[in-house]
Protein backbone atom coordinates (compact mmCIF):
# COMPACT_ATOMS: atom_id res chain seq x y z
CA UNK A 1 0.00 0.00 0.00
CA UNK A 2 1.34 3.04 -1.14
CA UNK A 3 2.17 5.89 1.70
CA UNK A 4 -0.96 8.36 -0.05
CA UNK A 5 -3.11 5.41 0.42
CA UNK A 6 -2.57 4.50 4.10
CA UNK A 7 -2.91 8.07 5.06
CA UNK A 8 -6.28 8.14 3.04
CA UNK A 9 -7.24 5.00 4.78
CA UNK A 10 -6.39 6.43 8.27
CA UNK A 11 -8.25 9.27 7.83
CA UNK A 12 -11.41 7.92 6.48
CA UNK A 13 -11.90 5.12 9.28
CA UNK A 14 -11.12 7.98 12.03
CA UNK A 15 -12.81 11.15 10.82
CA UNK A 16 -16.39 9.50 12.20
CA UNK A 17 -14.75 8.85 15.59
CA UNK A 18 -13.17 12.95 15.53
CA UNK A 19 -16.53 14.46 14.58
CA UNK A 20 -19.10 12.63 17.12
CA UNK A 21 -15.95 13.22 19.85
CA UNK A 22 -15.72 17.12 19.05
CA UNK A 23 -19.51 17.54 18.99
CA UNK A 24 -19.53 15.91 22.18
CA UNK A 25 -17.28 18.71 23.33
CA UNK A 26 -19.31 21.34 22.49
CA UNK A 27 -22.54 19.58 24.30
CA UNK A 28 -20.37 18.95 27.35
CA UNK A 29 -17.82 22.35 27.67
CA UNK A 30 -14.84 19.30 27.79
CA UNK A 31 -11.63 19.91 26.89
CA UNK A 32 -9.77 16.93 25.89
CA UNK A 33 -8.79 16.50 22.73
CA UNK A 34 -8.96 13.21 20.44
CA UNK A 35 -6.23 11.13 20.70
CA UNK A 36 -5.23 9.13 17.78
CA UNK A 37 -2.37 7.08 18.94
CA UNK A 38 0.12 5.94 16.08
CA UNK A 39 2.77 2.53 16.78
CA UNK A 40 5.13 0.54 14.77
CA UNK A 41 8.46 -0.93 14.33
CA UNK A 42 11.23 0.85 13.92
CA UNK A 43 11.66 2.51 10.62
CA UNK A 44 8.40 1.39 9.81
CA UNK A 45 7.37 4.96 8.96
CA UNK A 46 4.98 5.73 11.78
CA UNK A 47 6.56 9.38 12.17
CA UNK A 48 5.79 10.13 8.15
CA UNK A 49 2.20 9.02 8.72
CA UNK A 50 1.62 10.53 11.64
CA UNK A 51 3.35 14.13 9.97
CA UNK A 52 0.67 13.28 6.83
CA UNK A 53 -2.17 12.56 9.24
CA UNK A 54 -1.61 15.87 11.01
CA UNK A 55 -1.78 17.88 8.32
CA UNK A 56 -4.67 16.22 6.30
CA UNK A 57 -7.03 16.81 8.88
CA UNK A 58 -5.63 20.12 9.89
CA UNK A 59 -5.60 21.25 6.08
CA UNK A 60 -8.10 19.00 4.52
CA UNK A 61 -10.81 18.62 7.54
CA UNK A 62 -10.14 21.96 9.48
CA UNK A 63 -9.49 20.00 12.61
CA UNK A 64 -6.72 21.79 15.22
CA UNK A 65 -4.17 19.14 15.44
CA UNK A 66 -1.16 18.53 16.44
CA UNK A 67 1.66 15.65 16.42
CA UNK A 68 4.08 14.89 18.89
CA UNK A 69 6.51 11.93 19.04
CA UNK A 70 7.29 9.52 21.75
CA UNK A 71 10.93 10.52 21.56
CA UNK A 72 11.11 13.91 22.43
CA UNK A 73 10.22 12.41 26.13
CA UNK A 74 14.02 10.89 26.63
CA UNK A 75 15.53 11.37 29.78
CA UNK A 76 18.20 13.80 29.51
CA UNK A 77 21.89 12.55 28.95
CA UNK A 78 22.97 13.03 32.30
CA UNK A 79 19.95 10.98 33.70
CA UNK A 80 20.21 7.69 31.12
CA UNK A 81 23.90 7.84 32.25
CA UNK A 82 22.72 7.95 35.81
CA UNK A 83 19.76 5.15 34.95
CA UNK A 84 23.24 2.89 33.51
CA UNK A 85 25.04 3.92 36.60
CA UNK A 86 22.29 2.75 38.82
CA UNK A 87 21.72 -0.89 36.65
CA UNK A 88 25.33 -1.83 35.35
CA UNK A 89 24.74 -5.22 34.78
CA UNK A 90 21.32 -4.54 32.83
CA UNK A 91 22.71 -3.81 29.14
CA UNK A 92 19.16 -3.04 27.94
CA UNK A 93 19.42 0.48 29.35
CA UNK A 94 22.97 0.89 28.06
CA UNK A 95 20.87 3.02 25.40
CA UNK A 96 17.98 5.15 25.39
CA UNK A 97 14.84 3.53 24.11
CA UNK A 98 13.56 0.67 26.48
CA UNK A 99 10.29 1.46 28.54
CA UNK A 100 12.28 3.10 31.52
CA UNK A 101 14.39 5.77 29.13
CA UNK A 102 11.44 8.22 29.02
CA UNK A 103 10.61 11.00 31.45
CA UNK A 104 7.15 9.46 32.96
CA UNK A 105 6.77 12.82 34.45
CA UNK A 106 7.20 15.10 31.74
CA UNK A 107 4.73 12.98 29.85
CA UNK A 108 1.81 13.07 32.36
CA UNK A 109 2.60 16.70 32.56
CA UNK A 110 2.23 17.28 28.44
CA UNK A 111 -1.57 15.64 28.50
CA UNK A 112 -2.59 16.98 31.32
CA UNK A 113 -2.21 20.57 29.81
CA UNK A 114 -5.00 19.80 27.55
CA UNK A 115 -7.44 19.40 30.77
CA UNK A 116 -6.27 22.88 32.27
CA UNK A 117 -8.76 25.25 30.96
CA UNK A 118 -6.60 28.11 32.33
CA UNK A 119 -3.79 26.88 28.99
CA UNK A 120 -2.97 30.00 26.70
CA UNK A 121 -0.32 27.83 25.14
CA UNK A 122 0.58 24.24 24.51
CA UNK A 123 4.48 22.98 25.03
CA UNK A 124 6.24 20.30 23.37
CA UNK A 125 9.64 18.94 24.51
CA UNK A 126 12.49 18.13 21.54
CA UNK A 127 15.10 15.71 22.27
CA UNK A 128 17.93 15.77 19.93
CA UNK A 129 19.06 12.46 18.83
CA UNK A 130 22.28 13.65 17.32
CA UNK A 131 24.14 14.99 20.22
CA UNK A 132 26.51 13.17 22.05
CA UNK A 133 27.22 10.77 19.09
CA UNK A 134 23.95 9.38 18.87
CA UNK A 135 23.24 9.13 22.57
CA UNK A 136 20.72 12.05 22.60
CA UNK A 137 19.98 15.09 24.67
CA UNK A 138 16.79 16.79 25.32
CA UNK A 139 16.96 20.63 24.28
CA UNK A 140 16.88 23.41 26.72
CA UNK A 141 13.06 24.75 27.24
CA UNK A 142 13.92 27.63 25.37
CA UNK A 143 14.02 26.05 22.42
CA UNK A 144 10.79 23.39 22.95
CA UNK A 145 7.96 24.07 20.37
CA UNK A 146 4.88 26.13 21.94
CA UNK A 147 1.57 26.36 20.15
CA UNK A 148 -0.34 28.85 20.85
CA UNK A 149 -4.10 28.19 21.25
CA UNK A 150 -6.41 30.27 19.05
CA UNK A 151 -8.42 28.02 19.39
CA UNK A 152 -9.15 24.18 21.22
CA UNK A 153 -7.26 21.68 20.09
CA UNK A 154 -9.31 18.43 18.44
CA UNK A 155 -6.81 16.36 18.11
CA UNK A 156 -3.66 14.91 19.40
CA UNK A 157 -1.73 12.52 17.24
CA UNK A 158 0.72 10.64 19.66
CA UNK A 159 3.48 8.07 17.71
CA UNK A 160 6.14 5.99 19.15
CA UNK A 161 7.44 2.79 18.82
CA UNK A 162 5.77 0.82 21.91
CA UNK A 163 2.85 3.41 22.62
CA UNK A 164 -0.30 0.98 23.31
CA UNK A 165 2.02 -1.87 24.31
CA UNK A 166 1.17 -3.64 27.12
CA UNK A 167 3.62 -5.63 29.53
CA UNK A 168 3.60 -9.46 29.61
CA UNK A 169 3.12 -11.71 32.84
CA UNK A 170 6.36 -12.51 34.04
CA UNK A 171 5.30 -16.57 32.75
CA UNK A 172 4.92 -15.51 29.46
CA UNK A 173 8.54 -13.38 29.48
CA UNK A 174 10.02 -16.66 30.85
CA UNK A 175 8.54 -18.71 27.93
CA UNK A 176 9.65 -16.31 24.94
CA UNK A 177 13.05 -16.11 26.26
CA UNK A 178 13.13 -19.71 26.20
CA UNK A 179 11.70 -19.98 22.95
CA UNK A 180 14.81 -17.65 21.51
CA UNK A 181 17.56 -19.83 23.06
CA UNK A 182 15.78 -22.86 21.98
CA UNK A 183 15.89 -21.21 18.24
CA UNK A 184 18.66 -20.56 18.68
CA UNK A 185 20.26 -23.87 19.68
CA UNK A 186 18.35 -25.47 16.39
CA UNK A 187 20.04 -22.98 14.27
CA UNK A 188 23.54 -23.76 15.69
CA UNK A 189 22.93 -27.41 15.08
CA UNK A 190 21.27 -26.95 12.04
CA UNK A 191 24.42 -25.16 10.95
CA UNK A 192 21.86 -22.74 8.99
CA UNK A 193 22.87 -19.49 10.93
CA UNK A 194 25.42 -18.54 8.62
CA UNK A 195 22.46 -18.57 5.48
CA UNK A 196 19.90 -16.82 7.18
CA UNK A 197 19.70 -12.82 8.40
CA UNK A 198 20.13 -14.07 11.90
CA UNK A 199 23.88 -14.25 11.17
CA UNK A 200 23.76 -10.01 10.95
CA UNK A 201 20.51 -9.54 12.51
CA UNK A 202 19.02 -11.53 15.78
CA UNK A 203 15.57 -11.91 15.91
CA UNK A 204 15.97 -13.86 19.10
CA UNK A 205 17.74 -10.92 21.71
CA UNK A 206 15.85 -11.76 24.44
CA UNK A 207 18.42 -14.97 24.79
CA UNK A 208 21.44 -12.14 25.62
CA UNK A 209 19.72 -10.89 28.66
CA UNK A 210 18.99 -12.73 31.92
CA UNK A 211 15.09 -12.78 32.89
CA UNK A 212 15.39 -10.36 35.99
CA UNK A 213 16.79 -7.61 33.75
CA UNK A 214 13.45 -8.23 31.17
CA UNK A 215 11.13 -8.18 34.01
CA UNK A 216 12.68 -4.79 35.06
CA UNK A 217 12.31 -3.25 31.42
CA UNK A 218 8.59 -5.16 32.02
CA UNK A 219 8.08 -3.32 35.26
CA UNK A 220 8.30 -0.30 33.33
CA UNK A 221 6.24 -0.67 30.47
CA UNK A 222 3.06 -1.50 32.93
CA UNK A 223 3.87 1.47 34.53
CA UNK A 224 3.70 3.35 31.17
CA UNK A 225 0.84 1.35 30.00
CA UNK A 226 -1.29 2.53 33.51
CA UNK A 227 -0.35 6.09 33.37
CA UNK A 228 -0.11 7.41 29.85
CA UNK A 229 0.67 4.74 27.09
CA UNK A 230 -1.81 1.80 27.38
CA UNK A 231 -4.45 1.50 24.67
CA UNK A 232 -7.34 2.91 27.57
CA UNK A 233 -5.84 6.03 26.85
CA UNK A 234 -6.22 6.75 23.11
CA UNK A 235 -9.49 6.91 21.33
CA UNK A 236 -8.27 5.56 18.12
CA UNK A 237 -5.18 3.31 17.52
CA UNK A 238 -3.02 2.63 14.31
CA UNK A 239 -0.80 -0.21 14.12
CA UNK A 240 2.07 -0.73 11.18
CA UNK A 241 3.73 -4.07 11.23
CA UNK A 242 6.25 -6.23 9.41
CA UNK A 243 6.36 -10.00 8.23
CA UNK A 244 9.97 -10.26 9.52
CA UNK A 245 11.34 -8.12 12.61
CA UNK A 246 14.83 -8.34 10.72
CA UNK A 247 13.13 -5.06 8.50
CA UNK A 248 13.46 -3.17 12.19
CA UNK A 249 17.00 -2.82 11.93
CA UNK A 250 17.58 -2.19 8.11
CA UNK A 251 14.97 0.43 8.71
CA UNK A 252 16.68 1.77 11.52
CA UNK A 253 19.99 1.68 9.59
CA UNK A 254 18.36 3.95 7.22
CA UNK A 255 17.65 6.53 9.69
CA UNK A 256 20.77 6.87 11.04
CA UNK A 257 22.42 7.28 7.69
CA UNK A 258 20.06 9.45 7.16
CA UNK A 259 20.87 11.17 10.64
CA UNK A 260 24.41 11.34 9.47
CA UNK A 261 23.70 13.32 6.09
CA UNK A 262 21.51 16.16 8.21
CA UNK A 263 23.32 16.34 11.01
CA UNK A 264 27.13 15.09 10.70
CA UNK A 265 26.26 12.65 13.40
CA UNK A 266 24.35 9.89 14.73
CA UNK A 267 24.79 5.74 15.43
CA UNK A 268 26.79 3.47 13.59
CA UNK A 269 25.47 0.43 11.93
CA UNK A 270 27.30 -2.14 14.63
CA UNK A 271 25.82 0.63 17.05
CA UNK A 272 22.33 0.06 15.90
CA UNK A 273 22.61 -3.56 15.97
CA UNK A 274 23.61 -3.08 19.61
CA UNK A 275 20.54 -1.01 20.24
CA UNK A 276 18.69 -3.36 21.91
CA UNK A 277 15.09 -1.92 21.48
CA UNK A 278 13.91 -5.27 19.25
CA UNK A 279 13.98 -7.14 22.47
CA UNK A 280 10.52 -4.99 23.51
CA UNK A 281 9.10 -6.01 20.58
CA UNK A 282 9.82 -9.63 20.54
CA UNK A 283 8.34 -9.63 24.38
CA UNK A 284 4.84 -8.01 22.66
CA UNK A 285 3.94 -9.40 19.35
CA UNK A 286 4.47 -12.47 17.80
CA UNK A 287 5.34 -12.55 14.34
Amino acid sequence: MSRDSRVQLVVESVLPFIETHRKLKRQTNIQQPYILGVTGLQGSGKSHLASALAVALSENHSYNTIEVSLDDFYLTHDEQKSIRTQNPSNSLFKARGQPGTHDSVLLKSFFNQFSDPSAKNIWVPSFDKSLFQGEGDRLPRSEWRTIICHCPIDVVIFEGWCVGFQPCLEIEVDRKRGEALQIRHLNKSAKSITDSPESQFSTTTLGDHELVDLLHVNDYLRKYSEDFMGPQHFDFMVHLDTNNLVNVYTWRIQQEHALHIKKGTGMTDDEVVKFGTIFSIRLVVDI
